[in-house]
């Protein structure tokens, strides 16, 4: 008996949910290539009947240029989209390998269309035409700038230059990422003694001693243990928040802060080839730095406007959290702890807790039975009814999914029932095979297929908060479920585009900068009364949260903001000035230039084991290098959008809705199809004001 391919293969399906199961290392070896041939084709046609039209001076139209552009780009992004996608939920060393082995193929195809001189001048000429409405000018100005970002403008030895260090760029920034997970994952302290676990909440207990029978040990309990630590932050997190043993979060905060920084898997030296290539490709772009190609697509107007906001956010912050640091001193102190003379780092946290407890009676452990994610998936679907007149619903079963964690839901307009878009959660955190952090992305974009037929998004929505335990369900920190509100604020605007145009629908062709807005204006929900309470009811009684615990955790919103700010401060302006500043030769390493930068960004200096940057995916790894900042910039717009809602009342049911649809019909609607500052000045009815940033930061001073 003979079997075929199934035609046409998973990996080349190009549209519609991938199949995930079918989609193999062998799938990504063999049907990679297949594809970029395939679209080299088509690109050269498109090339050709261009050059033709151009020859013959036609005036060129929208569909003719675009339309062919725009199907080319979605079909590469399907098929090498859902190959990133399994390689940071379901990563393997097969996988791994497979990716690495097509990664230069398809940076190359992505370099020659993004070059291609004859697809710019039919881009300038289309320009040039006029008769276009704002959206299409708009992404046609993006167009054109990112081809320039791209090369378009270099010939000869300095294109075969650029495109030399793009190929190895985009190696060096999967290796960062890999050297990054191998670190996490290889990593565990046995702990064996009940006295190793003393003061670990039931929970974390609970956890360890699971990693531990994955591990191994079949018969490990909370009780009796062993107990197995990890550096994956569900296990690491809370043991350095909770644990009673200095001597062991001193080792397991070492471990953390020095990942991918020994001799046999070094990221230093990635660092600065990855920091060295940017400063090259930065000046053949005719840039001075990497920072300002990175400002040349954002809403901040050059380094110098980046610098201000942050040193107006440091100068606030430093202060407030000099005092913090002397409050936690002085608990160490009372309590008669030893580490109230010599504070170290791995003390920060622990006794911030003590001190949590101290001053608001409020035990961050003990409230996550009134956190099972069910409830609170039901608390955020509520709000979004509430808010924006969308129904979710569950869809288990009608779509494939990469892991039997993943659930598959749907999304409806609340008043018409019109489908709107669909999402994939997956929650729990999988140390082994999947990336930490927690990530929105693309799995469909909204668009019109080659029959006119409409293409609904939907978005993958990626956590890594504390898995189910035995029969009892996720259930998650506070802060767990300030995260799953933040990405469910980037799928909402990625899936209630109203934009019929893919360039510019959900999250595409915004501002990397404003980009943040809706996840974080989410977040202020966590907070709101009516939300909350929904929502948080006892995962065994079903009992409501207490009151008198929400009022805590309003009281602790605050709670160490000086210290919350000023690391995110050191975080952006560390990335700012290593694309602005560093280059080879200029005295000093990028580690050296983090710690000058440390003397006004921390209160207590980095130890010297601290190799922070070896782990800075978001920079090295990811789409934030000279960007990170953005963080605080958007935060500055996320939290001017929530004070309108403040200003109304959070109790005026009517007017909240109302707001809540004006919030839907314009920065979750327009997409990238305006100016993030139009955007947002069509929901507030005026320019952005930092204001309310300062107010829920808890930091007193002027300006932001």
């Amino acid at each position: 008996m003979t079997t075929t391919l199934q035609s046409p293969p998973a990996l080349l399906a190009g549209e519609g949910l991938p199949r995930f199961e079918a989609i193999t290392p062998d799938q990504v070896e063999a049907h990679i290539p297949e594809l970029l041939k395939r679209l080299q084709a088509e690109l050269d046609q498109v090339e050709a009947d261009l050059g033709a039209a151009s020859a013959a001076g036609r005036r060129l139209s929208w569909a003719e240029v675009m339309g062919p552009l725009q199907r080319l780009g979605e079909r590469l992004r399907w098929s090498w989209g859902v190959v990133s996608h399994l390689n940071g939920v379901c990563n393997s060393p097969e996988l791994r390998e497979a990716h690495a082995s097509q990664q230069a193929a398809v940076v190359a195809f992505g370099n020659r269309a993004g070059q291609s001189r004859v697809l710019f001048e039919a881009l300038r000429a289309l320009q040039a035409q006029g008769g276009l409405d704002a959206t299409q000018e708009r992404i046609l100005s993006a167009e054109l700038r990112d081809m320039e970002l791209r090369g378009v403008g270099l010939e000869g030895e300095a294109q075969e230059a650029f495109n030399a260090a793009s190929q190895e760029l985009a190696e060096l920034a999967t290796a960062f990422g890999n050297r990054v997970l191998d670190a996490t994952n290889g990593w565990t302290l046995k702990l064996t003694e009940p006295a190793e676990v003393a003061g670990l909440p039931e929970s974390l207990k609970e956890q360890l001693a699971q990693a531990a029978r994955q591990a191994g040990d079949g018969q490990a309990t909370a009780a009796e243990g062993p107990w197995l630590l990890g550096l994956d932050m569900p296990r690491f997190g809370p043991f350095l928040k909770y644990s009673r043993r200095r001597d062991l979060r001193e080792t397991a905060y070492k471990a953390q802060v020095s990942r991918a920084s020994g001799e046999s898997d070094s990221n230093w030296p990635v660092i600065e080839r990855i920091l060295t290539l940017r400063g090259e490709q930065a000046r053949r772009l005719g840039f001075a730095n990497w920072a300002e190609v990175s400002l040349a697509s954002k809403m901040a107007a050059s380094v110098a406007e980046v610098e201000a906001l942050l040193e107006d956010l440091r100068a606030a912050a430093y202060p407030v959290a000099v005092q913090e640091l002397e409050e936690l001193r002085a608990c160490a102190e009372r309590e008669g702890a030893a580490e109230a003379k010599d504070f170290k780092p791995w003390d920060v946290s622990f006794w911030a807790e003590v001190r949590r407890r101290e001053a608001f009676d409020l035990d961050s452990e003990a409230l996550r039975p009134w956190f099972p994610l069910p409830r609170v998936l039901d608390g955020l679907f509520g709000l979004c009814d509430r808010l924006f007149g969308i129904r979710i619903r569950p869809a288990d079963g009608e779509a494939p999914v990469w892991h039997p964690d993943v659930r598959f839901f749907r999304v409806d307009d609340a008043r018409t029932g019109e489908a709107l878009a669909a999402f994939y959660l997956d929650p729990y955190s999988r140390p082994g095979s999947k990336r930490g952090g927690a990530w929105m992305d693309e799995c469909l974009v909204r668009s019109v297929d080659g029959s006119g037929q409409p293409v609904l998004p939907v978005a993958y929505l990626v956590c890594n908060q504390s898995p189910p335990v035995g029969d009892t369900p996720s259930l998650m920190t506070f802060e767990e479920v300030e995260t799953l509100f933040h990405e469910f604020g980037h799928g909402l605007q990625h899936m209630l585009t109203t934009v019929e145009r893919p360039q510019a629908a959900g999250i595409n062709n915004v501002e990397w900068d404003a980009v943040e807005l809706p996840s974080q204006f989410m977040e202020n929900w966590c907070y709101d009364h009516a939300t909350l309470m929904g929502m948080a009811r006892h995962c065994q009684s079903g009992e409501p949260l207490p009151e008198a615990e929400f009022a805590k955790l309003q009281a602790a919103r605050t709670f160490m903001g000086g210290a919350a700010t000023l690391r995110q401060v050191h975080f952006a302006l560390t990335d700012l000035r290593l694309h602005s500043q560093w280059m080879p030769g200029c005295g000093r390493t990028p580690e050296q230039l983090r710690r000058e930068i440390a003397i006004t960004t921390t209160v207590l200096e980095p130890i010297e084991e601290d190799a922070f940057l070896c782990s800075f995916g978001h920079i090295f790894a990811g789409g934030y290098s000279a960007g990170y900042y953005s963080y605080k910039w958007a935060e500055v717009l996320s939290a001017d959008a929530f004070s309108a809602f403040e200003e109304v009342g959070l109790e005026n049911e009517e007017a909240i809705q109302a707001t809540g649809r004006r919030f839907r019909e314009t920065v979750l609607s327009l997409g990238g199809s305006r100016h993030p500052g139009e955007v947002f000045e069509a929901f507030r009815g005026r320019a952005p004001s930092p204001e309310a940033l300062i107010r829920h930061s808890g930091l007193v001073a002027s300006g932001a």
